[in-house]
């Protein structure tokens, strides 16, 4: 009876064995995913990715997208205007106007 027990015994630490190198690769392996996103994010955390006082929610993220659509719209007729025209005062009478249009534009747009 007692070598039944100790071949029992011997099979339940090989399997614990077995897990507990199982276990150290999975948390090696989940470390290094860890590793690989905090350097990912904090290399584009320049772009807005993740910023701490940032509002997280659907409505937050719905704003910041048209706020950013606006933007753009504004700097892409900026550009047109710029690249079409060739005299200083209608680029200048764009960006005033585009300056003078944006909070309208949010105020309906949002």
């Amino acid at each position: 009876m007692s070598k039944e027990r100790a071949r029992r015994r011997e099979e339940r630490e090989a399997v614990a064995a077995a897990n507990a190198v199982a276990r150290e690769r999975s948390s090696r392996k989940a470390a290094r995913s860890r590793a690989r996103k905090a350097a990912w994010t904090a290399r584009f955390a320049w772009l807005g990715a993740s910023r701490p006082g940032q509002q997280t929610g659907i409505l937050a993220a719905r704003r910041r997208l048209r706020l950013n659509l606006v933007v753009t719209f504004l700097i892409l007729v900026q550009a047109v205007v710029w690249i079409t025209r060739e005299d200083w005062k209608s680029s200048l009478a764009a960006l005033v106007v585009s300056a003078l249009a944006f909070p309208v534009i949010v105020a309906f747009a949002l």
